[in-house]
């Protein structure tokens, strides 16, 4: 069963637009992953059209980013999902379209990890995001994939992976974006970009500045924990003497990981 998951973390003014972008797509199953909601975004999603399709699974205390990706992921593989799209509580720019060419992506030209490019157009890029593309950059050409991908990377934008590749990438891989890009390119799976749209028009929501920076440096320290795993080396998010922690001691793999032994996987 075709699944989607989106974690929401107090979305109730975007949840709905959200859910709106799942009207029509082949998928017949959009897992929520109530990540300590405070608002009403239950509410919300208990009253909107698609309710009937909707599966909640909830969390009284953040489980911290990319966690309750993870966790949904691990339950549509449970209930026998071909494919999982994630999509995040906030996107509420009118990304149907593209939603469809990653399904599409997966379900009919066999790709395992379909993705989108977010970066599809030279701008002028504040610093903190040049720096963070210039991470992701270096860990696709480690790779081998920067022709292909570009910048494109499972950390940002929605994309879609087949059951080959949740059989293949460790559960609290998946908690960790490039990571699972690495470990699904070195099993040799399928990587492609499915869909390409600029990073404004997901709409997603405006954070202040501690917000923007924590996230630059969490996803430089992920790229740091891939390219370490390519050399085989134990994890570390060092580079040049900085630590780039960002919002990853936030990560509950303990929560992940009881989660995932309870489905029995």
């Amino acid at each position: 069963m075709p699944a989607v998951v989106i974690p929401v973390k107090n979305e109730e003014e975007n949840i709905a637009k959200t859910l709106d972008n799942c009207q029509n797509l082949p998928l017949n199953k959009i897992i929520v992953i109530l990540n300590g909601c405070t608002d009403n975004s239950k509410e919300v999603i208990k009253n909107h059209s698609l309710k009937k399709y909707i599966h909640t699974i909830e969390f009284a205390d953040p489980l911290g980013i990319d966690i309750p990706r993870a966790i949904g992921a691990a339950f549509a593989y449970k209930n026998n999902s071909p494919l999982v799209l994630f999509l995040d509580g906030d996107m509420q720019g009118s990304i149907n379209t593209n939603l469809k060419d990653l399904v599409s992506a997966v379900t009919e030209n066999n790709i395992d990890m379909a993705l989108t490019n977010c970066y599809p157009f030279i701008t002028n890029r504040p610093t903190i995001a040049s720096a963070v593309l210039r991470y992701r950059e270096n860990l696709n050409r480690c790779l081998g994939v920067f022709t292909q991908l570009g910048l494109a990377n499972p950390c940002h934008g929605p994309h879609a992976v087949s059951r080959r590749l949740l059989e293949k990438v460790p559960w609290m891989a998946l908690a960790i974006p490039p990571l699972c890009l690495a470990i699904t390119v070195q099993s040799k799976l399928n990587v492609q970009v499915a869909t390409s749209l600029s990073h404004t028009l997901l709409l997603s929501s405006l954070r202040n500045d501690d917000h923007n920076i924590y996230i630059a440096e969490t996803i430089i320290g992920d790229c740091l924990e891939a390219l370490r795993y390519l050399e085989g080396l134990p994890p570390s998010r060092k580079d040049n003497g900085i630590y780039y922690l960002g919002y990853h001691p936030e990560r509950k793999f303990d929560v992940l990981e009881e989660y995932v032994e309870g489905l029995g996987l």
